[in-house]
C-alpha cells in the first residue's frame, strides 16, 4: 500500500513533467540555430544554388553515381560556405603576412639598388682616372681632353638613353653621339618607328650630348670606326656592357683589339621594348566594337581627338585583380594612395620596374642652379609623357623667350584624370628624368599643380608663362591658365612642331603584329641576358646566353 502510493506519488505532474514541456534555453544558441537556418532556407531556395546542383546532378549522372549519391542543395551550400569561410580565415591569418613580406623584401631591393648606383658612380669614377692617366695629351686639343664616342638607333628614345650618354660622357670630357641612319637599320631589323630628323632631333636635345653625327651605319665595320677615330679624334668608344653581336660577330671587335673600347652598366628597369610593350597593352583589344568589354575588367576608350588625330582611337581592356596594387611583381614606382582617383586595379605606375634614387635624380640635376637676379623665367608645364620630338622643339622656342625656363610637370593622378585610359604611359619619376635629361630646362617643377596660382608665380619669380598651340592634352586651358592671362604674362606661341603622342601611338598600331612578336623575342634575349649576369656563377660558368642589342 505505501509502496503504491509512492509510486502515485512520482506520478504526479508536479516530479514528472509531461515530455512536452521543454526547460528554458540559452538565448545565444537559439539566435544561432535560428540565423543558421534562415540561412540554410534562403540560400538552397536561390535559383543560382537550384541551378547548380541541377548542373552538377546531371554531370555525376552522365558519369553513373548512383542517386543516393547525388548532391543536395543543403550539402552544396554548406561546403561552398565552409571552402569560402576556409579562403578567408587563410587571407586574414596569412594573406597580410605574405604582404608584409614582400613590403619587407621591396625596401630591401630599393636599399640594394642605391648601393648599386653608389658603387656604379664609384666604378666609373675610379675608370675614368684611369683613363685620364692612360690617355696621351694631343698637341692639337686642349689638355686632358678624353673624347667618348657613342651609337645606336635610339629608336623612342628614353631616359635610359639619356642616362647611358651621361654614362659616357663621364668617362671623358666631350661625348660625340653617332645615329644609325634609317636606312641601315631597316636593313639589319626593319624600318624604325621614329624617322631620321626625329630620333636626331631627341639626341640633339640632350644635355649629356656634345656633339652628333648623322647617318652612321648599323654595323660598325672596322673601317668605319677607323674613321671615326680620324675625323673625329675619337678616343674610346662606349657600350653598355651587354653584348652587342650581330650575325655572330661582336660589333666591336676592332675597338676592343686596339684597346680603345669601355664598357657602361646598362640602365636596368627601362627599355624600348617595354615602353613599346606599355603601348600595346593599350591597343591589344581595339578590335572590340560597341564599347563592349570583357566581365570583371577595366575598360575604356581613350580618345586622343584633341592630340593631333582627330580619327585615333584606342580602346583598352585590361583586367586588374581587386588586390593587383598590392600584389603586382611590378609594384616599385609610387601611386598617389591619397588621391581619390586612384584605387583598385589602377594602372598608374605598374608598368615600370625602374628604381629612382635620390642618387639618379642628384645626377640628371646635375648642374641646376637657381635664377640670378634680373632674370626673365620663363614657366611652362604639361605631363611631358612620352617624351618626344615636339617636347623637345617646343621646349628649345620656350627657352628662347627667356633667360631661365622652369617646366612643370603634372603628377600621375592629375594627367589621368584629364586624359583617362592607361595615360601616363611614363610614371611621374621616369618624365622628371626625361625633362632633366633634356638641354633646355634650367628645373623643373615636379609634380605641379594644375592650375597656376599667384602665390606660385611670386614664389617662382615667374616672369611669363608660356603654352603652345600642339598639344598632347585636349583639356581646356581657361580654367589652367586664367591668373596668368589676368595678370598679362600668358604667352601663346606656335609650336615649332605638331608632332604628338598620337603619332607614336598611331605608328604602334599600324605595325602592332610584327612589334609584338619583336617585343616576345627582345624580352626573352633581355631575360636571358639578366639571368645571365645575375645568376650565381656554376662551376665557374654563368648560367645562360645573353645577346645583346643596340642601344
Amino acid at each position: 500500500m505505501a509502496a503504491s502510493t509512492r509510486r502515485q506519488c512520482d506520478s504526479t505532474p508536479a516530479n514528472n513533467p509531461p515530455p512536452t514541456t521543454t526547460p528554458p534555453t540559452h538565448p545565444l544558441p537559439a539566435l544561432i540555430l535560428s540565423i543558421r537556418n534562415f540561412f540554410l532556407l534562403t540560400l538552397t531556395s536561390h535559383r543560382v544554388t537550384l541551378s547548380s546542383v541541377s548542373a552538377i546532378n546531371v554531370l555525376l549522372k552522365y558519369l553513373s553515381v548512383p542517386d543516393k549519391s547525388l548532391i543536395t542543395n543543403e550539402e552544396f551550400v554548406l561546403s561552398s560556405t565552409a571552402m569560402v569561410v576556409t579562403l578567408l580565415g587563410y587571407y586574414v591569418l596569412f594573406g597580410k603576412r605574405h604582404r608584409r613580406k614582400r613590403k619587407v623584401l621591396m625596401e630591401e631591393l630599393r636599399e640594394a639598388q642605391k648601393q648599386v648606383h653608389f658603387l656604379e658612380d664609384q666604378l666609373l669614377t675610379a675608370k675614368r682616372e684611369d683613363i685620364l692617366a692612360s690617355t696621351p695629351t694631343r698637341s692639337s686639343r686642349s689638355k686632358r681632353e678624353i673624347r667618348i664616342f657613342m651609337d645606336g638607333a635610339f629608336d623612342i628614345m628614353h631616359y635610359g638613353h639619356m642616362n647611358a650618354f651621361r654614362l659616357g660622357r663621364s668617362l671623358g670630357t666631350y661625348l660625340i653621339v653617332g645615329v644609325n641612319s634609317d636606312e641601315s637599320i631597316t636593313q639589319c631589323k626593319g624600318p624604325p618607328l621614329m624617322n631620321d630628323k626625329e630620333r636626331l632631333t631627341m639626341v640633339q636635345g640632350c644635355k649629356f650630348v656634345d656633339e652628333v653625327v648623322p647617318n652612321c651605319p648599323y654595323i660598325m665595320t672596322s673601317e668605319y670606326l677607323e674613321h671615326i677615330f680620324n675625323t673625329y679624334g675619337v678616343d674610346y668608344v662606349v657600350h653598355g656592357d651587354d653584348p652587342c653581336i650581330v650575325d655572330g660577330k661582336d660589333v666591336y671587335e676592332s675597338a676592343k683589339r686596339r684597346g680603345r673600347y669601355r664598357s657602361i652598366p646598362r640602365t636596368e628597369g627601362v627599355s624600348t621594348t617595354d615602353i613599346v610593350g606599355r603601348m600595346l597593352l593599350m591597343t591589344k583589344d581595339h578590335h572590340l566594337r560597341g564599347g563592349r568589354t570583357r566581365a570583371n575588367s577595366v575598360g575604356s576608350v581613350l580618345s586622343l581627338s584633341g592630340m593631333g588625330n582627330s580619327n585615333t582611337s584606342i580602346t583598352m581592356n585590361e583586367s586588374f585583380d581587386e588586390d593587383s596594387d598590392d600584389d603586382s611583381d611590378n609594384e616599385i614606382h609610387n601611386v598617389d594612395s591619397n588621391d581619390e582617383t586612384v584605387g583598385f586595379g589602377s594602372p598608374l605606375g605598374r608598368q615600370s620596374k625602374f628604381l629612382t634614387t635620390s642618387m639618379m635624380l642628384r645626377l640628371f640635376s646635375a648642374g641646376v642652379k637657381p635664377p640670378e637676379e634680373g632674370m626673365k623665367v620663363v614657366y611652362v608645364d604639361g605631363a611631358w609623357d612620352m617624351f618626344h620630338c615636339g617636347h623637345v622643339e617646343f621646349l628649345k622656342a620656350a627657352k628662347e623667350r627667356g633667360d631661365y625656363l622652369i617646366v612643370g610637370i603634372h603628377g600621375d593622378a592629375l594627367v589621368n584624370r584629364r586624359r583617362g585610359g592607361n595615360l601616363p604611359l611614363m610614371n611621374l619619376h621616369e618624365r622628371v628624368l626625361s625633362v632633366l635629361g633634356c638641354k633646355y630646362p634650367d628645373d623643373v617643377l615636379i609634380d605641379a599643380p594644375a592650375e597656376i596660382t599667384p602665390d606660385m608665380i611670386a614664389s617662382l619669380k615667374i616672369t611669363e608663362v608660356v603654352h603652345g598651340t600642339e598639344s598632347d592634352d585636349s583639356s581646356s586651358l581657361a580654367d589652367r591658365y586664367h591668373y596668368p592671362k589676368d595678370m598679362g604674362i600668358l604667352v601663346s606661341i606656335k609650336s615649332p612642331s605638331d608632332f604628338t603622342l598620337s603619332h607614336i601611338v598611331s605608328r604602334i598600331q599600324k605595325k602592332q603584329t610584327e612589334l609584338q612578336s619583336k617585343i616576345d623575342r627582345k624580352k626573352k634575349a633581355e631575360r636571358e641576358w639578366f639571368d645571365n649576369k645575375y645568376q650565381p656563377q656554376v662551376n665557374g660558368v654563368k648560367n645562360g646566353s645573353g645577346n645583346g642589342a643596340k642601344i
